[in-house]
This record gives C-alpha cells, sequence and structure tokens, in this order.
C-alpha cells in the first residue's frame, strides 16, 4: 500500500503526519518504507526529514528510509536545482518515471511506503513539470493531505482539496498537523469546517494530530498520534 503526503502548503506537519503513520503501521505489525522525492534545504550528511523520521522512531530491520535527491537550498525543487546548478545551469533532478520506479521497488520489498512530498500537491518535481499530484497518480497512491489549524487555513485547504479532486483524487484523508493543546475558539471552528469541507468533497477526514513536544519518548509520542487517526485505507486514491 502506498500513500502520498502532501499539504496545503510548507510547514504544516508533513514529517510529523508522516512519522506518526509509520509508527502507526509498525505497531501494526508492518513493515515500512518512507521516501521523500525531493529534500530541499540541506547539504552533505546533514540530516533531513526522513532520518529524522527514523531516528524517532528507531526500529531498524522494519522501517527504510530514503531520498531522491538533495538540495542545499530551501526551496522549491526546481528552483533549488537552479541556484545549486549556477550560472544558469541545474543540477540534475530524478524525473517522474524515476520517483515511481523507486517508489515501486520499495512497495515490492515493503508492506507500507510514505512518500512524503515537498510543500503542497502542486509543488513541480522537476524541469518537465511533473507534481506531487502527478506522482501520487502515476503510482495509484492514496492522498493523505495535511493542514494547518490556524487563521488562513480554510481557503488553503479548500484550494488543495479542489485541485485533488479535480485531478481525479475522488477520495482521499485530510487530516490536521498540529492542534494546540489549548485551542482557542479559532482552532475549534476550524476543526469542524475543515471536517465539513472534506465531507463537501467526500473525503475521509482522519483527525487531527496533537501538538507534539518532541521531547521525552518521542516515539511513543508518534505512536498515540498515529493511533488517534483514522485513515482511509480501502480502494485507490482515484
Amino acid at each position: 500500500m502506498i500513500h502520498v503526503i502532501s499539504g496545503t502548503g510548507t510547514d504544516v506537519g508533513k514529517t510529523v503526519a508522516t512519522a506518526a503513520l509509520a509508527a502507526r503501521e509498525l505497531a501494526q505489525g508492518r513493515a515500512v518504507a518512507i521516501y521523500k522525492p525531493t529534500q530541499t534545504g540541506v547539504e552533505g550528511s546533514e540530516p533531513g526529514d526522513v532520518r529524522n523520521i527514523a531516528a524517532w522512531l528507531d526500529c531498524p530491520g522494519r522501517l527504510s528510509t530514503a531520498e531522491g535527491v538533495r538540495l542545499r537550498e530551501p526551496m522549491a525543487p526546481v528552483d533549488a536545482a537552479l541556484v545549486a546548478g549556477g550560472q544558469g545551469a541545474v543540477q540534475a533532478l530524478p524525473g517522474l518515471d524515476e520517483h515511481c520506479e523507486r517508489i515501486r521497488r520499495l512497495a515490492a520489498e515493503y508492506d507500507t511506503v510514505l512518500v512524503e512530498g515537498a510543500g503542497g500537491l502542486l509543488v513541480t518535481l522537476g524541469p518537465e513539470g511533473a507534481n506531487i499530484a502527478d506522482l501520487a497518480s502515476a503510482v495509484d497512491a492514496r492522498l493523505v493531505v495535511v493542514t494547518r489549524p490556524d487563521l488562513g487555513t480554510l481557503n488553503h485547504t479548500a484550494l488543495t482539496l479542489e485541485a485533488a479532486v479535480n485531478r481525479g483524487f475522488s477520495r482521499g484523508t485530510l487530516l490536521l498537523g498540529s492542534f494546540p493543546d489549548h485551542p482557542t475558539a479559532l482552532h475549534c471552528r476550524n476543526l469542524q469546517n475543515l471536517r465539513a469541507q472534506a465531507e463537501h468533497h467526500r473525503w475521509h477526514f482522519a483527525g487531527a494530530i496533537p501538538e507534539l513536544t518532541m521531547k521525552g519518548d518521542i516515539k511513543e509520542q508518534l505512536l498515540s498520534a498515529g493511533l488517534s487517526l483514522s485513515i482511509l485505507t480501502a480502494g485507490a486514491g482515484s
């Protein structure tokens, strides 16, 4: 089973959501692979998102992580590749077919593959113009969209869900990436409104990941968060 985890934008909690879903799958006895098509904002041996997840969950043997490419600048992949290339050149980026091949190989070895996107649903992965939605469609993945509970989230979420449905994802999962322990009236209203948005599009609303301290027993926090979600698993994304 393949899930592509995207978001309504950057810094919405995709990495923590991916980690929580991985913890859930591992706890249910499944072997998990996590793939990040493009990791930006890191260089050399610096840890990226999937390496952080591997450290948090500490489950060697049953959890594998991989990146398609890593780029130093914290930008959209194509722009980061342009800057890395210098003088008008472009650092080579994997094409859609290469990403799909890697994901399918992982799916043949692991029970669950979680693909964490970069930024939002329509972020371009390479110079040929393919985006996260195209990747999810190409590998017949279940699409998970992570959103925020804060001001501005309703419009961003509505636009993302509309784009997903128009691209053929008649089914999918929406979840909140980080819900505060002491929510304001705004957070509570947004929780209800986001649930209604998912239902309007006939998507599944999985609930909210609580705001994690990321201190102490991080693995247990992620497992608790993952088990609190209800993820759509039956049927393809479209």
